[in-house]
């Protein structure tokens, strides 16, 4: 027997439990199909920096509270190894409380998680999504549960994780042949709240403040990140001080380490008769800059507000779905081109380059209005 659904979210992960939570008040029932068990991400190392808007939209589901105490991002400091020219972004300037805040991944997919829990009960865990059928009327979600072939129709499928339907999933794929070891380190001086953005030729290397500690985001060729990570620390820790620099003092101290590969994975079209794409489905990028999460957050945020603005007379239609397109084009167009626009103009050591990319890193310290701008885009998106 076929079920029926307002809106079926494919991926429980932070994007789609965001959109479901936002749902959730709202006159419609979302089923949540997750193929992974909750605790899966519990032992996730990787730090994500929110921006100010999401933490804003966070506190409109009713989570940042669980959240808390995260760490805030005071200021922002960018810079590039061997050469000169640096930007320096405060939230004083920009009149934020804060340009952001660092909590870790597994943290905030327990929260949501929890929050999913109460608040959306048609939320199943080792629900594998085989096939999504679309049709003029509804879309047929084909999935597997504890064994059972299931079928349930919906108005508007929102596909919501990447890795669960890739294989039915059209998507251009750059391979950036780079990895990120991810790591907490201590340094010998305090960061005050400042992140900082650091390019090298082998990639940006980002520090995060995280409680006491830093959160570290070491982008490098891929060969090299695995024997980075087998590094003894004290060798690791001296390689990381002749790429970043005196700011902090020596770092004196080491957490464990992981390795993550990069990509850049976008879908050319979001949307399809009673399917939508948002979160890691849509777009998958490059961690430099921290956008990827703040960007699908924003995206479940606003087809959230589609949905509603629709009704349910034409909820999953082409003009719906038109809508939504419209709405969340410049945004997402510019969080890809800007992404990927830093790892290709920074990663590299070509001696013309690197001065053009001084010039314009102190040009854009000098002018304001550049800089608001810049912080603008980065905490509210296309439509801050």
């Amino acid at each position: 027997m076929t079920e029926a659904a307002d809106v079926v979210v494919v991926g429980g992960g932070p994007v789609g439990a965001a959109l479901a939570l936002a749902l959730a008040d709202s006159g419609y029932a979302p089923v949540v199909l997750e193929s992974r068990d909750p605790d899966v991400a519990a032992g996730d190392p990787r730090p994500l920096a929110l921006s100010y808007g999401s933490r804003l939209i966070l506190d409109r589901l009713g989570v940042w509270e669980g959240l808390e105490p995260a760490t805030p991002i005071e200021g922002i400091h960018v810079s590039q190894r061997g050469g000169f020219g640096r930007v320096v972004l405060t939230a004083a300037e920009a009149g934020l409380p804060a340009l952001g805040y660092v909590v870790h991944y597994a943290r905030l997919h327990a929260t949501l998680v929890q929050a999913l829990t109460k608040r959306v009960p048609r939320s199943l865990n080792g629900a594998r999504v085989t096939a999504v059928r679309p049709g003029d009327d509804a879309a047929s979600v084909a999935f597997t549960l504890g064994g059972s072939e299931k079928t349930i129709a919906a108005k508007l499928v929102v596909v919501a994780d990447g890795g669960t339907l890739e294989n039915l999933i059209r998507v251009r794929q750059v391979d950036y042949r780079q990895a990120a070891v991810v790591t907490t380190v201590v340094s010998g001086m305090p960061h005050r709240n400042v992140a900082y953005e650091r390019f090298t030729a082998g990639g940006p290397l980002a520090m995060l403040p995280c409680g006491e500690r830093l959160a570290l985001i070491w982008t490098m060729n891929s060969g090299r990140a695995q024997a980075f990570c087998e590094l003894p620390a004290d060798e690791f820790l001296v390689r990381l001080h002749e790429h970043f620099g005196d700011r902090l003092g020596a770092f004196t101290a080491l957490g464990a380490r992981s390795v993550f590969s990069l990509v850049f994975k976008f879908a050319r079209e979001v949307v399809s008769l009673r399917t939508v794409l948002i979160g890691n489905a849509a777009q998958t990028l490059h961690p430099v800059a921290g956008q990827g999460f703040n960007l699908g957050l924003r995206d479940a945020w606003e087809l959230a507000g589609e949905i509603v603005r629709a009704g349910r007379g034409a909820l999953g239609g082409a003009a719906m779905l038109a809508a939504y397109r419209a709405r969340r084009r410049s945004d997402r167009q510019g969080g890809m081109w800007f992404t990927d626009s830093l790892v290709r103009i920074f990663s590299n050591d070509i001696a013309p380059l690197r001065a053009a990319r001084g010039i314009g890193l102190g040009l854009l310290g000098c002018f304001p209005p550049a800089k608001d701008f810049l912080v603008r885009r980065m905490t509210f998106g296309a439509r801050g």
